[in-house]
């Protein structure tokens, strides 16, 4: 008898994107604004800031795929996790749209 696939256990207990970044930037003892550096330093563009972490942080924006990879590094988060976090922010955003439409 088969049993039902069970989510991979990086996909387990993700948290929203809004959620992730704060903690795992916290438990790596940075800053928004060392993360932001830590980003450029890393992917050689130096067009994240401080402010764009804080928006990533507060839900005002979903960091693309390019920074997500980025972001799995520095925060040493396997990159499917920070690829579900974001799905799950973007599903948790479309559902407040539909549940309040303007």
């Amino acid at each position: 008898m088969l049993k039902a696939a069970r989510p991979a256990p990086e996909h387990q207990d993700v948290p929203p994107i809004t959620a992730l970044i704060p903690q795992a930037r916290r438990e790596q003892g940075l800053t928004q604004r060392e993360l932001a550096d830590l980003l450029c330093e890393i992917s050689q563009n130096d067009s994240v800031t401080r402010e764009e972490v804080s928006r990533w942080e507060r839900g005002k924006r979903i960091p693309g795929p390019y920074w997500r990879a980025f972001l799995s590094t520095a925060l040493d988060v396997p990159h499917a996790a920070v690829d579900k976090a974001a799905t799950i922010a973007r599903e948790t955003r479309r559902g407040t749209r539909e549940d309040h439409p303007a």
